[in-house]
């Protein structure tokens, strides 16, 4: 689909529609070119669409790499990711030929957060797995120790990476009194105020009974959780992963699950995505796979759009985009 203008209008590929007032928004400022399909376009399809481009508003299931930059030409002013995360994206290459790159920070915190609450207290006290033993017609009569699980009032929790989201579950799990661990690449400031305990990650993995990602993806950060940090891990904790699905070593997760080395984890993301329905963690009890929903609330994911959406317009003007994730291309 093709929204058009006169001549003159600068192009813009889009990878995904979004809520029609914000096409209408863009499309104010510039020649829409948008991928209908429900489904990511393909990189080649990606790669035939941006020569002569200005623009791109892209989704993190989009390679933009240093090939679909040189393929889009030197009238590139502005990649605009709706997504938090930019590591399907090559900044440095970006960089390098003067491109800003726009995300939408700060805007999923909240939501975020709330969600890996939900997979703490989901996989805690087995609630997916409750209600699959009642559709099944197990239920039978009460029994004292049915579907017991554990509490997460007042348990140890150890959150790796305490930035914006990390801090949000911080805050939220001060309601429930737990004893609250972090590691971090740098001290956080609010730390001591909101009670969190600075540690090495040896000591967070070693005493958390619940431990929650919330680490970018870097060269440092993948496989981050391997075999090695699940056997430090107490035999009752839960793993739970709202970050990026490669932090963590699913093969090892999944043996440590299977042989009961670790208590459960919780998934929002997992490595790839999709994940194949023929994944072996689905197949056990003591884990919860959601599809990438993080974010996935009608006001955030409009926030998300309409940000992403005003990197666009700011880059396609000249001006500095509001969120810029490589801010001395303006230097």
């Amino acid at each position: 689909m093709s929204l058009s203008h006169s001549a003159g209008f600068p192009h813009v590929v889009i990878t995904r529609r979004v809520p029609q007032h914000i096409l209408d928004y863009m499309a104010s400022a510039a020649d829409l070119q948008l991928w209908e399909e429900d489904h990511p376009i393909p990189y080649q399809t990606l790669l035939d669409r941006v020569p002569g481009c200005a623009g791109v508003y892209c989704l993190l299931t989009d390679r933009i790499d240093a090939a679909l930059l040189d393929a889009a030409g030197p009238g590139l002013k502005v990649i605009s990711q709706m997504a938090v995360g930019v590591d399907n994206i090559d900044v440095k290459a970006c960089t390098a030929r003067g491109i800003p790159v726009g995300n939408t920070p700060g805007v999923l915190t909240e939501t975020t957060a709330d969600l890996a609450l939900a997979l703490m207290l989901a996989t805690a006290r087995r609630i997916v797995e409750a209600a699959e033993f009642l559709k099944a017609g197990q239920w039978q009569t009460w029994r004292p120790m049915e579907l017991t699980g554990q509490d997460v009032y007042g348990c140890t929790v150890g959150i790796i990476g305490l930035g914006r989201i990390g801090t949000a579950v911080a805050r939220r799990l001060r309601g429930f009194d737990c004893k609250l661990l972090y590691t971090n690449p740098s001290p956080n400031p609010e730390a001591e105020k909101l009670g969190v305990t600075d540690v090495d990650l040896e000591t967070l993995l070693k005493s958390s009974d619940i431990v929650t990602l919330h680490c970018p993806l870097t060269p440092e950060t993948r496989g981050l959780i391997g075999a090695g940090e699940l056997a430090l891990m107490k035999p009752t904790a839960i793993l739970i992963n709202t970050a990026r699905g490669a932090v963590v070593d699913q093969k090892a997760l999944f043996e440590a699950l299977q042989a009961r080395r670790i208590g459960a984890a919780g998934l929002d993301v997992t490595d790839p995505e999709p994940m194949s329905k023929d994944d072996p963690l689905l197949t056990l009890p003591n884990v919860v796979v959601l599809p990438h929903i993080g974010s996935a609330s009608v006001a955030t994911r409009t926030r998300m759009a309409q940000l992403a959406a005003d990197n666009l317009v700011a880059g396609l003007q000249g001006e500095h985009l509001p969120h810029c994730v490589n801010p001395e291309v303006y230097d």
